[in-house]
């Protein structure tokens, strides 16, 4: 079974699985990988944008995984992807972080918040509109989001009022396209006003082209694979 023919026909399975996922979710790169999309934003920190959310060829709509970035008192980076994203594996810098915020010292939990871990959201997308750069526009990444955007997504896949029905963003027949709207506001990029649209079938729901859609869909299972991540050891001689 092809991964159009697969998705089209658990369709429907597919809020209940990010509905399971709400219930039990708790929760710089050194190289430029093109698979992967951001919004671009003008001089003034404006940017606006419109994708639609797709799963991973297994029907994962997205991973999470966590990473430090800071920059030591050698004026060295480290930057590394935490082991607690394998299953909350121990991790040099979350044990150091949690001696340095049990010491008492309010100096040391200052260093605490500024080495703490990073989430990170990835899903493939389909971008619709790019007006930054238009020829990203047709075509599938991956893209990478924080808490804000997942906020947004967990928002139309469990409703909190009555009048909402439940969505499932990432379903090319009965998902919906989200509007990314980016705002400077002290000095950091805001996403509050981004929305979802109201649901319709992707392309028009061509299946020619929803073919080719799936056939460009990117696996999920590196972020969580333990041949991607350094080991303990190696960490801590980082560290």
């Amino acid at each position: 079974m092809s991964v159009f023919e697969k998705l089209k026909q658990n369709r429907d399975a597919g809020l209940q699985k990010l509905l399971e996922a709400a219930a039990g979710d708790n929760s710089k790169d050194k190289y430029q990988d093109d698979r992967f999309w951001s919004p671009g934003v003008d001089k003034a920190g404006n940017g606006f944008a419109i994708i639609r959310f797709l799963p991973d060829p297994d029907e994962r709509q997205w991973i999470t995984y966590y990473e430090h970035g800071f920059q030591g008192p050698t004026g060295k980076w480290y930057i590394e992807k935490s082991r607690t994203s394998l299953n909350n594996q121990p991790d040099p810098v979350s044990e150091m972080n949690t001696r340095l915020w049990n010491s008492g010292r309010e100096e040391d939990k200052e260093t605490a918040r500024a080495r703490k871990r990073k989430v990170n959201n990835v899903s493939n997308i389909y971008v619709i509109s790019d007006p930054a750069n238009p020829e990203n526009e047709g075509k599938v990444f991956l893209y990478r989001y924080g808490v804000k955007i997942k906020d947004k997504v967990m928002d139309v896949v469990n409703p909190k009022y009555q009048d909402e029905t439940p969505l499932n963003p990432f379903c090319m027949w009965n998902g919906a396209n989200f509007k990314i709207k980016i705002a400077q506001v002290a000095g950091y990029r805001n996403y509050d006003r981004s929305e979802f649209d109201a649901p319709a079938p992707l392309l028009g729901g061509d299946e020619e082209k929803l073919v080719g859609v799936c056939d460009s869909l990117h696996s999920l299972s590196e972020f969580t694979d333990p041949a991607h991540y350094k080991s303990y050891n190696e960490l801590k001689a980082r560290l």
